[in-house]
């Protein structure tokens, strides 16, 4: 099931849900409530059973939610009840560590191609894939069908490298470079400033 209505707010917290429900499941726990849940993300229990509601009944009062169903639903919400491929474009620091991060496979993902302009890098291997040229970015993303890319690349170049990607056929971009990119409304952008997050919470120590 898959709601375009659900405001954007509720869909951020599903895997935030989906993340704990999978911890709970890894304990050997078979069930949990909308309380217990709720006190496992920092969420209210109410506001647990109101995003949930936003798709169908998952659980009853008084017994609450079995965990293997509910992690199946959400999967299956968030689409990642399939593995999807996609692409590291920019192979610098930032680059490197997302290709490399071993928590993407339990969550759906999987890194295939890894893309840089740089010629010293390219051909060098990353988690057993190795760099490819940039050049060919747009023809090997749409062959490969290649629909997210984790985006890393400097943010003089990043609208420009969107804009390719674009035309090849991605739909979603986790966007590193500091830059808010402009997408057709078809395309969905996650951006990642460590910096604002950074500004955000020295706003609150003194």
């Amino acid at each position: 099931m898959n709601n375009q209505n659900v405001p954007d707010v509720i869909v951020s917290r599903l895997p935030v849900y989906l993340r704990a429900l999978q911890r709970l499941a890894d304990t050997g726990v078979s069930t949990t409530s909308s309380q217990e849940l709720g006190e496992k993300v920092g969420i209210s229990a109410a506001q647990i059973r109101k995003d949930l509601s936003q798709f169908g009944e998952f659980g009853k009062q008084g017994t609450g939610y079995h965990i293997p169903f509910l992690i199946e639903r959400l999967s299956q919400i968030l689409h990642v009840d399939r593995i999807w491929d996609v692409a590291v474009v920019g192979m610098g620091d930032i680059g490197h560590a997302v290709a490399r991060y071993n928590g993407f496979a339990n969550r759906g993902f999987r890194v295939a191609m890894c893309f840089d302009a740089d010629p010293a890098k390219i051909g060098k291997k990353v988690c057993d894939y190795p760099i490819r040229d940039a050049k060919n970015l747009a023809q090997d993303i749409k062959e490969a069908g290649i629909k997210i890319v984790m985006l890393c690349v400097p943010a003089s170049v990043a609208q420009d490298v969107a804009d390719k990607l674009i035309e090849a056929g991605v739909c979603g971009i986790l966007n590193y470079a500091p830059l808010k990119l402009i997408v057709p409304s078809h395309v969905r952008v996650q951006h990642i400033d460590p910096a604002i997050g950074l500004q955000r919470m020295t706003y609150y120590i003194p």
